[in-house]
């Protein structure tokens, strides 16, 4: 190779040019260069002159490749380095003179992201295992940029909180499929002069005060702090912060995390914090024990308080943003106790909603006496109970059983040694696999009922996985074609999902259809603090279908005889004020009683702190429609689970007592056998 003139080609292979003169477009060629002043090939001109002992060339330093050789190289004086020992790579030409606020800038996305920036100042905050906070001491005047950053170190930092140092490093987007958290990554960290202490930043009363309404309202076209909960704790991102008097909203969670609030929003009659359309309460701060030792965030329960002040970090992970505690707090009870509902009177019937929370033969005996105590003292041994995610009698393990007979005798026995009467049930097996839920569970709806009290179940035989069941008319009444039996369980809408169960009962000489329901979950809805704002709720679609076939299953029912008793409930997964309970409630064969409540109390579930409905019982016109001064229901939303950190579900049950008048007429329903 000439050391005037001549031509250098990069290639991706070791296979010999034969290009010739024509090489520098070449398959294979990955980069070309012809340098001096005569070279027969190049990209698009030479370097130049003819190189010498005196005169070389060298790459821009912006490292640019533009396919021109004259624009990319220069030539000067060969500068040859020797270091005399294992030579280290000079850092990369950065951005220095930048504080930590112009990092974050006023905006989800740094400014700077993919930069290196040089001799960033900061105190230390917060150690952890792999990287370490710090936080400018000298904020600017812009509440709205973050004076704090996470310094990325992927091992154990050498720094301790306190410590005043300069850090150079890449500022990077470090995040998974939702919001990302602005980080120095591959540092180099100095230590500095020091520059003062860090107070940590109170959140609430005495200090910035989130927003208690709006989360995102303009699909991050721009930052408001002040108004948007997603900008207000952005703007304090890997700060300090610190929250006094807690007010827990929502129980500790198996993961270390704790809802509290510090003010504001509609509260729950018990504590909570209950959501209602287009507010979802961006006040909730989830404090997360990520820094402090494995099981040593204390649990607590729903209108517990943490006294004094709670310190940590704002961090973001897993679609929320995090209070990371630097210490476990201490909570003061509240004393919240489970709820006990009212029994039935003389001619009531007393019909629950019970979501077990995958309950299986195999479960710990202590699930099954928790719910059983549950039934027997805080519902009162309720006539019926529509129960959801009954599990087959294996449970979680995959095989071929689908049978779940061992699950609900080893519940009907828990209830007995509780104290509570003699239960029967029915329920279908589903086809093994295909209706959702833990894998290998065959989770599935089904019912429990008591005899003792006048009531009947009305069997009909031919209910299977796949039989739907119809509704057919006998001398204008309606009827059930199977019973129990499922809706239209072929429909795509039921696809992996659980089918609903219908089951034809007498009581007073009165007859009662039922439907139990577990319709589809909210698994891979966006969340709340995540990157699609507002968010896409996909799950929704396929609930939409379901409560169109619930609905009109009911509307046959009522126009065989618009005085028929129907009760549609369990676990809808969705809103009072969802478009799924609107088609549910759409012709007005239906009604839902979670609206008949005052808001505070419209709740059976708690998620991330927020109170909310799930959970419903819908009833046909003619229980609804009782003589003035005699309402013919009751309906009570009993609180037994969802506060609380010790819960036998992760759903409350509800109960509602109908008043049924006596039959007297000739068209009666058959009077059950008399209970032994």
């Amino acid at each position: 190779m000439s050391g005037s003139a001549g031509k250098v080609a990069l290639v991706d292979n070791a296979t010999a040019l034969t290009c010739g003169v024509d090489c520098d477009t070449a398959p294979g060629v990955r980069d070309f260069v012809g340098y001096g002043s005569t070279p027969n090939d190049f990209e698009t001109a030479p370097t130049g002159v003819n190189l010498t002992a005196t005169t070389s060339a060298s790459r821009d330093a912006t490292g640019t490749d533009t396919d021109h050789n004259a624009n990319d190289f220069t030539e000067g004086e060969p500068t040859p380095a020797n270091c005399g020992e294992d030579c280290v790579a000079p850092p990369p030409p950065g951005t220095s003179g930048l504080f930590i606020h112009d990092i974050q800038g006023a905006t989800h996305i740094s400014p700077y992201d993919g930069d290196f920036v040089l001799d960033v100042p900061g105190v230390v905050t917060v150690v952890a295992s792999n990287r370490f906070y710090m936080q400018d001491p000298a904020p600017d005047a812009d509440p709205a940029t973050s004076e704090g950053i996470v310094v990325f170190t992927g091992s154990a930092p050498t720094v301790a909180v306190g410590d005043s140092v300069v850090v150079d490093g890449t500022v990077e987007e470090f995040g998974f499929g939702e919001l990302t958290t602005t980080e120095l990554v591959g540092p180099t960290v100095s230590p500095a002069d020091p520059s003062g202490t860090i107070a940590p930043t109170v959140i609430g009363p005495g200090g910035r005060v989130p927003p208690t309404v709006v989360i995102e309202d303009d699909q991050f076209s721009s930052f408001d702090p002040n108004t948007d909960g997603i900008d207000f704790y952005e703007s304090l991102e890997g700060m300090l912060v610190q929250v006094n008097d807690a007010q827990v909203v929502g129980p500790t969670n198996r993961f270390g995390e704790l809802p509290v609030v510090t003010n504001g929003g509609v509260r729950t009659t018990r504590g909570g914090i209950v959501i209602r359309p287009n507010d979802f309460n961006p006040e909730r701060i989830i404090l997360d024990d990520a820094l402090i030792p494995t099981g040593t965030m204390p649990l607590a329960n729903v209108r517990d308080t943490l006294p004094g002040a709670t310190v940590g970090v704002q961090d973001y992970g897993f679609g929320n943003f995090k209070f990371l505690v630097t210490a476990a707090p201490t909570v003061a009870s509240g004393g919240l106790q489970r709820e006990v509902t009212t029994a039935p009177g003389p001619g009531q019937l007393a019909v629950a909603t019970m979501n077990v929370e995958n309950l299986a033969a195999t479960s710990d005996p202590a699930k099954f006496a928790q719910l059983a105590d549950i039934v027997v003292d805080n519902l009162l041994s309720p006539d019926v109970i529509a129960v959801e995610e009954i599990q087959d009698n294996d449970g979680p393990t995959n095989t071929a059983v689908t049978d779940a007979s061992a699950t609900f005798e080893a519940f009907i026995a828990a209830i007995a040694a509780a104290g509570g009467p003699a239960y029967d049930y029915r329920q279908i097996n589903p086809v093994d696999d295909q209706d959702g839920g833990q894998p290998g569970g065959n989770i599935r709806v089904g019912f429990l009922f008591r005899t003792d009290r006048g009531l009947a179940f009305v069997d009909r035989p031919g209910g299977d996985a796949t039989t739907p069941v119809e509704v057919i008319a006998t001398d204008g009444r309606p009827a059930l074609s199977i019973s129990p039996g499922r809706i239209e369980p072929n429909d795509p809408a039921w696809d992996d999902s659980r089918k609903p169960l219908a089951g034809e009962f007498t009581y007073r000489g009165q007859t009662l259809f039922m439907v139990a329901n577990h319709f589809n979950s909210k698994g891979g809805d966006d969340a709340l603090f995540g990157a699609t704002q507002p968010p896409i709720r996909s799950s929704e679609n396929q609930r939409h279908q379901q409560a169109e076939l619930v609905r009109s299953f009911a509307d046959e029912l009522i126009a065989v005889d618009p005085r028929a008793r129907v009760v549609v409930l369990g676990d809808i997964n969705d809103f009072q004020f969802s478009e799924t309970m609107g088609i549910l409630e759409s012709t007005g064969s239906l009604q839902n009683l979670m609206s008949t409540l005052p808001v505070p109390e419209q709740y059976g579930y708690v998620f991330e702190g927020n109170s909310q409905a799930l959970d419903h019982t819908l009833l046909s016109p003619s229980l609804l429609q009782g003589k003035p001064g005699r309402p013919t229901f009751a309906y009570d939303s009993v609180h037994v689970n969802a506060e609380f950190a010790d819960q036998g579900s992760d759903h409350d049950p509800q109960v509602v007592r109908l008043a049924i008048q006596k039959c007297t007429g000739k068209n009666c329903a058959p009077k059950p056998p008399r209970a032994a």
